[in-house]
């Protein structure tokens, strides 16, 4: 072993005195509250749940506590702020950003709905947080750069704390393909390492957070998707991270005393955050519903998770009363809306509210969605519904659940609220690819769906003749050729149908699953803008499909 010179010795002894700026012996108290995929939720919904106002009293409160017991608090976001409510869509999620500000956000991540629009408008939004946008596996390709800092460092008390940022590869194919050529996605467990050993080197972090919007697996288990916080943690060497605050799967992570997850949990459960090779995994489900909070003890280098809860901002419950009614009530105790951070909220909404009125196009002819024919038979608006699905993952097959189609459109000017009435859940195009037999195999349950149910299909791209009487479903073709047992076809539907909504065979798990988080009313405003004049005639029904 090479001895070093005493100089050398005593340089580094100062060099590693001076990293260690917390005091020897001392309990050091902080608290991480943490949410995940807001998508665009800046807003209570009608029932009064969830919504930045509530959260901001929230988050004074557990700050107040927290820090009148000597503590810190660190507030961060794990990305997915874009994307979902017409009301911030419509104003490119200014009113998301502006109202984190107020509430106090630290930091975030960006998520792949942070890539469904122009770079333009990622860096309009960027200018208007007044927290850092972090990852670190996301490089412009021409520079070779960074496209946002990869971490940062938060000093809590005498805590160095760094926050590095972690995003999904797969943005490069969930997110809009126009703006995807300018930016590459490096694997973010490899871009781990790297960073982590620049921290070490220049850093010497007390605590390291990787906030991620990279999914939630369980054990490690992430099908065709890439892969998530669980394998990253496994990959990575033990406590590599200290916590990973983790986004993108919409999930509560919660693990019972076997480290199980419970898929089912319910609000103000207990609940333990996942722990995988030295690293707490924590994610708090979507859309501001919950807020993590996790409180932490640190002395002399060792870091204790003391406490951890999903907190419920306003959830409420169904319950019957005593003369037979049915109400909604609070979870916990009501959470006040700030009001400052209200009144903010209630002039976007104001706002948001005129642009909804926004003429998208024109249609010749009444595309047909009343419920009473809809789920009846095959529709023009049903099958352009399954038709813009399809065009947008370049599908094959188009198939909609005629459940989410719940107006009609008539002739003349279109609005977004108009495409809204018809389209109101917000259900995210997916796609599969099915081998001819696997195609059959679906086919046999959800073409033989009743009618007068929301399970009754609507297909493009496809032709058959559905028995009822005997339960078959035969001579299919697709786009005119007959069905190739052997072939691939992709098929595309709602992720409610692919999650096994109105009794269809679950496609969520099979290996060649997408959700492509495009949302179905905003992939119906971009076709009738770039088709208008739209002619509903194109899209009536020719006898593709044929019921005995």
């Amino acid at each position: 072993m090479k001895i070093l010179p005493k100089m050398t010795a005593l340089s580094m002894a100062l060099l590693t005195a001076s990293a260690m700026a917390y005091q020897q012996d001392k309990v050091y108290h902080f608290t991480v509250l943490h949410t995940n995929d807001l998508h665009g939720h800046f807003a209570p919904n009608d029932k009064g749940e969830f919504g930045l106002a509530a959260q901001k009293t929230l988050v004074d409160q557990i700050k107040t506590e927290v820090e009148k017991q000597g503590g810190s608090v660190i507030l961060l976001n794990a990305g997915d702020v874009n994307t979902g409510v017409p009301e911030s869509d419509s104003q490119n999620a200014e009113p998301d950003f502006k109202t984190m500000n107020m509430v106090g956000y630290e930091a975030m991540t960006l998520g792949n709905h942070e890539f469904d629009n122009p770079l333009q408008l990622l860096d309009m939004q960027e200018k208007w947080a007044e927290f850092p946008f972090l990852s670190a596996n996301i490089y412009l390709k021409k520079s070779g750069k960074h496209l946002v800092k990869p971490y940062t460092i938060l000093n809590k008390q005498d805590l160095k704390i760094a926050v590095v940022g972690l995003t999904t590869e797969d943005t490069a194919i969930l997110g809009n393909p126009e703006y995807m050529n300018l930016i590459r996605f490096d694997d973010p467990t490899e871009t781990a390492k790297k960073v982590l050993a620049e921290l070490a080197q220049n850093e010497k972090p007390d605590v390291k957070i990787a906030l991620t919007h990279m999914g939630y697996y369980y054990d490690g288990k992430f099908g065709s998707n890439a892969p998530g916080d669980v394998s990253m943690a496994r990959k990575l060497d033990k406590g590599a991270f200290d916590m990973i605050i983790g986004a993108h799967t919409h999930d509560p992570v919660c693990v019972d005393e076997k480290g199980v997850w419970i898929e089912d949990y319910k609000p103000t459960d207990p609940c333990k955050p996942d722990y995988q090779n030295g690293s707490w995994i924590m994610q708090a489900h979507e859309w501001g519903k919950y807020v993590g909070r996790a409180d932490f003890s640190f002395k002399n280098g060792e870091l204790k998770l003391e406490h951890y809860q999903l907190i419920p901002v306003n959830l409420k419950k169904k319950v019957q009363t005593a003369d037979g009614k049915t109400e909604y009530q609070f979870y916990t105790e009501e959470i006040p809306q700030d009001p400052e951070v209200a009144k903010l909220v209630e002039s976007y909404q104001a706002k948001g509210n005129e642009l909804l009125g926004e003429k998208v196009g024109t249609v010749k002819g009444k595309l047909e969605g009343e419920r009473s024919v809809v789920r009846f038979k095959q529709t023009n608006l049903g099958r352009l519904v399954a038709e813009v699905e399809r065009d947008k993952v370049n599908a094959d097959i188009g198939l909609v659940n005629s459940g989410i189609v719940r107006d009609s459109i008539n002739e003349g000017e279109v609005t977004y609220r108009d495409v809204l009435k018809v389209l109101p859940f917000g259900n995210a195009v997916s796609y599969a690819d099915l081998t001819g037999q696997e195609l059959q195999d679906y086919l046999n349950v959800v073409a033989l769906k009743e009618t007068d149910s929301g399970g009754y299909p609507q297909f493009v791209g496809i032709s058959m003749v559905v028995d009822y009487a005997n339960k078959t479903v035969t001579e299919i073709k697709v786009k005119g050729e007959p069905l190739d047992l052997s072939k691939k076809y992709r098929l595309s539907l709602p992720n409610y149908s692919a999650s096994g909504g109105d009794g269809y065979p679950v496609l969520k798990n099979h290996p060649t699953y997408v959700d492509s988080g495009f949302i179905d009313a905003d992939v119906m405003k971009q076709y009738l803008q770039k088709h208008s004049p739209l002619d509903a005639s194109k899209f009536e029904p020719k006898g593709e499909i044929i019921y005995r």
